[in-house]
Parts: structure tokens; C-alpha cells; sequence
């Protein structure tokens, strides 16, 4: 199973798409490492500056709508090639969402309000979230402070993650 933890990138926007997370024009790349280095090239966002912020970070933190645009494995794959198997928004794309899943990758929905709390109290300040996959609660670390937020997880959902992603769980069950 992936890591899920880490220090949190703030995104702090909606409807972030697929050709920001990586541009349509790496999509000729065939393995995950190839997109290692176009991770949210072109994304465009006040004091964002990729060749920082994406080292030091494996969880994102964003708004809805998340992975809109067209529907590429290459998204998700350019996150986990980057060390990020864990996205925190309002909402995703549903492609997107799923895409995320079947990588063996957590695409985790929280209501405004809680997201709108996380960034508040987050940004800025060096973040981090601690995944509990059994008690589906993360541990939201900021300074001194620790703050307890659960999340729900579908099922099959669940089963994916644990198996690692959709061809590792194929390939146990059938």
C-alpha cells in the first residue's frame, strides 16, 4: 500500500484540470517517471512555484472540481511519479476520481467547510496530514497543533487502495 501521508501543498482553487496537472503535450510519455519533471508545469497560481512546492509535499489540499477536463491516467500518474498518492478537495472530476482509485491512490472528498478550515488554518504554515486508512481519520499537524478529521471511503474504494490499485486487485481475484 502507498504512503498517504505527508507535508500538504495548498491549491487553493477550483476546477483545476487535467492538462494543468500535467499538459497535453507530455501525454506521450508511456511510464509514470516520464512525467515526473511536467507536474503542474503550466498551473498558474499565486505564490505556487513547482520546482519547490512539489518536492517537499505528498498530499494536496484543494477545491472542487478537481481533475476536470479530459479524462487522462496520466493526471494521477504524474502525482504518484512525484511521490503525491493522496488528494484532499471538495469535489474531483468523476474520471478523475476514479482514475485515482484504480492507481491505488486516495481521492478523498471533505465538505467546503472543512476544506475552507484545513487551508485557513494551514496555509502558509508548514502542514501536514497523518493517514489513519483503518480508522478513516487524518491527523491534520500544524505546528503544535494536532486535529483529528475523518473521511469516508466506499467499499470498493477501500478495497482498491489496500490491494494497491485496480490490476493488482484484478490480478488476486480473477
Amino acid at each position: 500500500m502507498k504512503n498517504f501521508s505527508g507535508r500538504i501543498l495548498f491549491l487553493d482553487r477550483a476546477d483545476i484540470n487535467t492538462d494543468e496537472i500535467i499538459p497535453a503535450k507530455y501525454l506521450t510519455e508511456i511510464t509514470r517517471e516520464a512525467l515526473q519533471p511536467y507536474l503542474l508545469e503550466d498551473f498558474k497560481l499565486d505564490g505556487f512555484d513547482p520546482q519547490s512546492d512539489i518536492s517537499v509535499s505528498s498530499v494536496i489540499v484543494t477545491r472542487s472540481n478537481f481533475g476536470c477536463g479530459s479524462s487522462r491516467e496520466h493526471a494521477p500518474w504524474a502525482l504518484e511519479a512525484n511521490g503525491i498518492n493522496l488528494v484532499i478537495a471538495e469535489s474531483f472530476a468523476r474520471i478523475f476520481r476514479q482514475n485515482m482509485f484504480n492507481c491505488g491512490m486516495l481521492a478523498v472528498e471533505l465538505p467546503a467547510a472543512t476544506i475552507d478550515h484545513i487551508i485557513e488554518i494551514g496555509a502558509g504554515n508548514q502542514a501536514s496530514i497523518q493517514t489513519d486508512l483503518d480508522a478513516s481519520c487524518f491527523a491534520l499537524e500544524v505546528e503544535d497543533q494536532v486535529e483529528k478529521i475523518p473521511f469516508q471511503l466506499a467499499t470498493f474504494d477501500r478495497t482498491l487502495i489496500e490491494a494497491g490499485g485496480w490490476v493488482e486487485y484484478a490480478d488476486a481475484n480473477y
